[in-house]
């Protein structure tokens, strides 16, 4: 676009906060922004300061944009957005979490929903800060007005009504129990509350309340209160700040720049202990001042969907003053330490990401391999049991090449003696779980299969059943080749997008035996044929020791310690195992 153009369209934008995205004639996003007033930013773009904004405005065909009611809201939006389409002239953080927003779908019945990605068509609502609340405030408005949350897969073709409608939470339309203007008057009711007539929600729940109360129904009316106060705060824009509390939680951020690649490391410190440490991989600016500029960035990008700490400490304060007002305005205390304990905590993260920095990106080598768009987010499958007997599976997660344990899910699967069988039924429950809107994770961009070209078709079997379009490989142990639906790769065994693999096949591999020991001991043990060893005994031993093998590993004194194991029950269990 050429300066004439951004003013022509700067002029027909609205003088409101919002956000905006300079795209190309396809539909590729190139940059994204914030705004607190939408047309004398997007000016601005015609007479840019830096040569890369320059060449940007230059590519760009058109300008989108998206309102908002609150700077706030543009800020998380902005966020959101950077993760969904990755600009190339936006700073990045490596990583798929997004903000929560709720969306009422645009159905001749629309459900409402919590998402991260809305669909074509919806009518969405937010970004929102505290998911628990958005979780609370959307439960209350089914509860209310009873719109569907289900999937299209559980509305369609049912001759009666679901659990939903037993619970309260839905009129059931899916059998014409309500007709279609009675269930669209209580969408627009819905739809009310979200634009901001915090009443049409409130009113009746306070109503309800009272009468709970009255009837001396004292824990429901207890349960009402709490959820009145998270949906009459809904509105609110954030939890006020916190004044006078002993900071539990604090993050400490350290930023390295080499190039066009950064790293920012983390340490997390609980109760004044650092618990745990983590790097991740970010696209760096071309700003003057890159760490401030990177860190007003990251910040947003990165405390979507995380648990916001008591205090972030960092080396430079961020360059755009709206990140600090938000954090701030959520009860995050920000500083920049001079001396003392705090500062050496800074200069630690700093030396974490300084080792970091300029690492190969290997899941962008892996993506170019495979021929995938991207390969950010990779779940890997196994199984494990015991010739057919506590058969189990295991689905980890790896983001940006680390592990992501929160994104970890496990399976009890029927008792088969079928390796191929049982990694058909693990990735079709998967598969089911995608398709109908019952995990609540973002699709992955690979699945990998623990096995070979027998495991793997018998994923891809299960993928094809379900409907689920996801690219699969998998990788076989013993001579480390990787199996594509098109042939066999064998990758030198220093690539690092085949070292990335073996980590998310090694950890796939881990989590499943793990399991399977776990189910195999509450299944059936040894111990269940001693004498003197019941259920809840046998519990406490292998809750002591770990495992059956611990057990037999344990002398009769440690044995004894065992509350309600007595001397002879030791010498029992130590004699007969």
């Amino acid at each position: 676009m050429d300066p004439a153009g951004v003013r022509a369209r700067a002029n027909d934008l609205p003088r409101k906060p919002g956000v905006y995205q300079f795209e190309r004639a396809d539909g590729t996003v190139l940059y994204v922004g914030k705004a607190v007033e939408l047309r004398a930013r997007v000016r601005s773009y015609a007479d840019p300061r830096g040569e890369r904004i320059r060449r940007m405005v230059a590519k760009a065909d058109r300008i989108d944009f998206s309102v908002t009611e609150t700077e706030t809201q543009a800020l998380l939006l902005e966020a959101n957005l950077v993760k969904r389409f990755q600009p190339r002239y936006n700073v990045r953080l490596k990583d798929d979490k997004s903000y929560p927003m709720v969306q009422l779908t645009a159905h001749t019945y629309p459900r409402i929903e919590i998402t991260r990605d809305p669909a074509d068509g919806a009518t969405v609502f937010g970004p929102y800060t505290n998911k628990g609340r958005v979780e609370t405030v959307v439960k209350a408005l089914r509860e209310t007005f009873g719109v569907r949350g289900c999937s299209d897969h559980k509305f369609s073709n049912r001759d009666r009504p679901c659990l939903d409608y037993e619970v309260g939470i839905c009129t059931a339309p899916c059998v014409d129990y309500i007709d279609e203007a009675g269930y669209l008057a209580d969408v627009e009711s819905v739809r009310r509350f979200l634009d901001g007539e915090t009443g049409v929600l409130a009113d009746p729940m306070a109503a309800t309340m009272d009468d709970a109360a009255e009837h001396q129904e004292f824990e429901r009316a207890a349960n009402l209160r709490d959820r009145l106060e998270a949906v009459e705060s809904f509105h609110g824009g954030g939890a006020a700040a916190i004044q006078g509390h002993e900071e539990q939680s604090v993050d400490v951020l350290g930023v390295a720049i080499e190039g066009g690649d950064a790293t920012v490391a983390r340490l997390k410190s609980e109760r004044g202990k650092l618990v745990d440490r983590e790097r991740y991989a970010v696209s760096a600016p071309d700003d003057e001042d890159r760490v401030a500029a990177l860190l007003s960035a990251f910040l947003p990008q990165f405390y979507a969907e995380r648990e916001l700490p008591d205090a972030v400490l960092l080396s430079e304060r961020p360059d755009d003053p709206d990140v600090t007002d938000w954090l701030e305005s959520e009860g995050v205390a920000v500083r920049v330490p001079g001396a003392g304990r705090e500062a050496t905590l800074v200069d630690l993260a700093l030396k974490n990401a300084r080792r970091q920095v300029g690492r190969r990106d290997e899941t962008a080598a892996l993506a170019a391999e495979l021929g995938l768009d991207r390969a950010e987010r990779i779940e890997g499958f196994d199984v494990s049991h015991a010739h057919g007997k506590a058969v189990v599976g295991s689905d980890v997660c790896f983001v940006g090449g680390d592990a992501r344990k929160s994104d970890y899910r496990r399976k009890k699967l029927e008792d088969v003696n079928d390796d191929y069988a049982n990694m058909r039924d693990l990735v079709r429950w998967r598969a089911l779980r995608a398709v109908e809107d019952r995990d609540d994770r973002p699709a992955p961009d690979l699945l990998l299969i623990d096995g070979g070209e027998g495991q793997l078709r018998a994923a891809q079997d299960a993928l094809d059943e379900v409907g689920w379009d996801v690219p699969a490989v998998a990788l076989a142990k013993q001579e480390e080749l990787v199996v594509t639906a098109d042939g066999v790769r064998d990758w030198p065994d220093d690539a690092p997008h085949l070292h990335l693999l073996q980590r998310v096949r090694d950890e796939a591999h881990r989590f499943a035996v793990q399991y399977h020991q776990q189910v195999r001991d509450e299944v059936s043990t040894t111990l269940d044929d001693l004498p003197g060893v019941g259920p809840e005994l046998r519990k406490r031993l292998l809750r002591r020791f770990g495992s059956v093998d611990g057990v037999r590993g344990a002398s009769v004194a440690e044995l004894a310690e065992v509350d309600g194991v007595g001397e002879a029950t030791a010498e029992t269990i130590a004699s007969r195992l």
